[in-house]
């Protein structure tokens, strides 16, 4: 729209009865200080389910700041609540249904035993959900002091196969072998996402990490397909990087990443690098998308569930899950009341008053969701 405003107004200044008109001005004014909208179908405000996964640890404290915020400034969403934990042998059925149904889920960690051939259930809902690139959005935070300055990097990785395949079996006792799968399929489809999301979001370069010049042929094929996705977006400027070379320069200068696309395994370890950097995992947020469904969690260290100890005084913070709920609202078509969430937690970061263990504070998760509701316009 403001495409077709500014000729119409070349056109009035161009008049000479209205360019000495001394109302023109002020029209401009408003013109270029109009807030910007959307126009929604009918009925796209009643209000939207959204499956809800406690989770294990701290996952019922942060989870229940969410609720505590959507409903201090009435958010049109809705929570159907399951009880989903990490030692379960798989997730129920009954919610896979309701994600199937509602479209998206938020959830708290999933603890995930380590060793004895329990599957993650966090990558088993990925895989069964299909949700294929995971988002981590890392970025400084006004008021919370760290080591680089200009950090603004948003980590897109394959979250369907690699090394999470879980393709392992023991072939005589005491060897083990694991294999890492590469599709051109799955390579292409995370590639595109990567280009198309810097494009519809006004970013400038994509980043392709990789160990292509060890594994020649599984990360061949991925450098392949992000080359070849590349060139069908000649605005956007391409690089790649090695993996190791990736992680010495997120610690030296962080600044020059923009959306960094990775396999599976990489983008693990490079996003947890690049909260660590921007301030924190308890400070990110974070998501799984796919073609038809989104889960919205804690961004880095999605499975982390916390201690006896913060659990027990109650003293999770909340801001990642708060922030990633911001992007739930935005998924689903309610950028008002996101810009509203997501500026009320940052003014209680800027502020320094109110803050958890983990960035310097004392304070108890409720302190924190006290805070950002008094925030809220």
């Amino acid at each position: 729209m403001a495409r077709r405003t500014q000729p119409i107004l070349k056109q009035l200044l161009s008049n000479s009865s209205v360019s000495s008109s001394p109302d023109v001005h002020p029209f401009l004014s408003l013109v270029s200080t109009r807030s910007v909208t959307y126009m929604p179908r009918p009925g796209d405000g009643a209000p939207r389910a959204v499956t809800l996964i406690p989770g294990d640890g701290i996952g019922p404290l942060v989870t229940g700041a969410v609720e505590q915020v959507m409903e201090a400034m009435h958010a049109p969403v809705y929570f159907e609540k399951y009880d989903v934990h990490g030692d379960m042998k798989s997730v129920p059925q009954e919610v896979f249904d309701s994600i199937r149904k509602n479209k998206v889920c938020l959830k708290g960690g999933l603890k995930t035993p380590v060793g004895g051939g329990v599957s993650s259930l966090n990558v088993q809902m990925r895989k069964e959900l299909d949700l294929y690139a995971s988002l981590v959005h890392c970025f400084n935070l006004q008021g919370l002091p760290t080591r680089h300055d200009n950090v603004d990097i948003v980590v897109i990785r394959e979250n369907t196969e690699g090394e999470y395949s879980g393709l392992e079996h023991e072939v005589v006792p005491g060897v083990v072998e694991s294999l890492k799968v590469m599709t051109k399929f799955c390579s292409e489809r995370i590639a595109k996402y990567a280009f198309e999301y810097a494009y519809l979001n006004n970013r400038k370069k994509v980043t392709a990490v990789h160990k292509a010049n060890i594994m020649k042929l599984a990360d061949g094929l991925f450098l392949e397909s992000c080359r070849e996705i590349a060139n069908k977006y000649p605005s956007i400027k391409y690089n790649e990087i090695i993996v190791d070379n990736c992680c010495m320069q997120l610690v030296s200068k962080p600044e020059q990443f923009d959306v960094m696309v990775t396999p599976n395994l990489y983008g693990n370890l490079v996003a947890n690098t690049a909260a660590g950097i921007a301030g924190g995992t308890g400070v990110m947020p974070g998501g799984n998308v796919g073609a038809d469904h989104a889960v919205f969690e804690q961004g880095a260290s999605a499975g982390n569930v916390g201690n006896d100890k913060v659990v027990e005084q109650k003293k999770a913070n909340p801001v990642a899950l708060l922030l990633s709920s911001s992007m739930m609202l935005r998924h689903l078509q309610f950028p008002s009341f996101a810009d509203r969430l997501e500026t009320a937690v940052k003014r209680v970061i800027a502020e320094g008053k109110y803050r958890t263990k983990d960035l310097g504070g004392d304070c108890t998760t409720q302190q924190i969701v006290d805070a950002v509701i008094a925030n809220l316009d």
